[in-house]
């Protein structure tokens, strides 16, 4: 199959979309919408999000103050809001009250949750680098607070019950997830044990 080189730059796989919200100096909240996520550690949980160091960012300086931050996730019924808050910036509109949401105090970290969103991740942070234009911060997770429609039995998050936003970097959409392919580590198992 022919292959074609392609412009140089990050390639960013679909991911989905969260929203960091931090209290700033004058005890403000602050929040906005990201892309770049990922889970980093199980034991301690940590997640990793980055945020464009190149611009001003209030919310970027709010929980660098702070040392704390809230993960919220947005489901596809709040995809307006989601996006506006990654366009608006705090330096120029409460950005949080012009979407509609609300706030409370986290338990564990000073920062604020996110109060319509239906899964909120209480992060320290522990880990800040500046990687070209971006500054990773990576939060201990100290608490996990989940609204109980999205829950199985067993405490375990149902995607489907969630409806993350998942963005496409390559074409600049936001997608809903699909259905399931497969089992997760039994395919691959199995593919493991034919071949010994």
């Amino acid at each position: 199959m022919a292959k074609k080189e392609l412009k140089l730059r990050a390639v960013v796989a679909p991911t989905q979309t969260v929203v960091a919200s931090a209290y700033d100096e004058e005890g403000k909240a602050q929040a906005c919408t990201l892309a770049f996520y990922m889970v980093s550690s199980h034991v301690p949980p940590c997640v990793t999000i980055a945020i464009n160091a190149t611009q001003k960012r209030k919310t970027l300086q709010a929980l660098l103050y702070s040392k704390a931050f809230v993960l919220g996730f947005p489901s596809v019924e709040q995809v307006r809001e989601a996006d506006y808050l990654g366009v608006e910036t705090g330096y120029n509109a409460d950005k949080l009250k012009n979407a509609g949401f609300s706030t409370s105090d986290a338990v564990t970290v000073h920062a604020p949750i996110v109060d319509e969103f239906a899964l909120s991740l209480e992060c320290e942070v522990v880990h800040t680098v500046t990687v070209g234009s971006h500054m990773q911060v990576t939060g201990e997770v100290k608490r996990i607070l989940a609204d109980e429609r999205i829950l199985n039995e067993k405490g375990k998050i149902l995607l489907d019950k969630l409806q993350p936003i998942i963005y496409d970097e390559e074409q600049f959409r936001y997608l809903s997830l699909g259905g399931k392919v497969a089992d997760a580590f039994r395919l691959g198992a199995e593919m493991k044990k034919s071949l010994e």
